[in-house]
């Protein structure tokens, strides 16, 4: 049985990469997208040597909205899963000074990602079928003054991924939300992250394969970040502001 083609926003990425080794694995062909696509070319050799699948290269920037529809034209064909890795951390004391790079943080991890995947889930909802999972962050269920820039744009994201998922449940289109938590990439690279709590790349790929494989909605990929972000939520305002988080 031919498997649907696998769409991966934000390619470069190490959850992203390992996501393509995943899904390729089982025998998906793959679209990776990144800016610079060409940069992936190495990967992609590496992935269709190893795994017999067809992968394409794509350039893409989430930041120019003009140019999403004009990307999503060109690919070869419709994907039938789309996982959107855009993300970018910035610094929380840089963005508190500068509204500039706020505004790119908060853009790159909501505006960008919601943009193009609406335009998606409308040729899904046309199609009548697809996948479309959102990586976002346990950071975006509740404001902490040491990230809440990023925080702020991924409790949007969250947001706006459960909203499509219940606009399109009925019309076969599923729609994945995925709160890795800590990960060891090189985005968190320098950080003193606690083991028990921090996943591989490897880790959220094969969760993000299952997801989609089983119907799952909303997947932590560490069960405990789900107590962990219980126990958060639920502490009252009046001591939350005291707290440093």
């Amino acid at each position: 049985m031919t498997k649907p083609p696998v769409l991966i926003l934000g390619a470069r990425s190490d959850m992203a990469l390992a996501a393509a080794h995943a899904f390729a694995a089982k025998g998906h062909p793959l679209q990776l997208a990144a800016r610079d696509a060409a940069r992936l070319d190495a990967a992609r050799q590496d992935l269709e040597l190893r795994h017999r699948v067809s992968v394409t290269l794509h350039d893409f920037d989430v930041l120019d909205l003009a140019s999403h529809a004009a990307f999503l034209d060109a690919l070869p064909g419709l994907p039938g899963v789309v996982i959107c890795a855009v993300g970018a951390m910035g610094d929380q004391t840089e963005s508190e000074q500068d509204p500039d790079l706020a505004v790119a943080v908060m853009r790159t991890n909501y505006e960008g990602p919601a943009h193009v995947l609406g335009l998606i889930a409308n040729r899904f909802l046309a199609r009548g079928n697809g996948t479309i999972v959102g990586i976002s962050s346990v950071a975006g269920l509740r404001g902490r003054a040491t990230n809440y820039v990023y925080g702020s744009a991924k409790a949007g994201f969250t947001a706006w991924l459960s909203g499509l998922r219940n606009r399109l449940a009925r019309h076969g289109i599923h729609v994945v939300t995925v709160l890795p938590g800590f990960v060891a990439t090189r985005m968190t690279e320098g950080m003193d992250l606690p083991p028990r709590l921090t996943a591989q790349p490897d880790e959220v790929a094969q969760a993000i394969v299952s997801a989609v494989e089983r119907g799952r909605n909303v997947i932590y990929v560490r069960p405990i970040w789900r107590l962990i972000m219980a126990i958060i939520c639920a502490i009252p305002e009046t001591m939350f502001k005291r707290m440093k988080l």
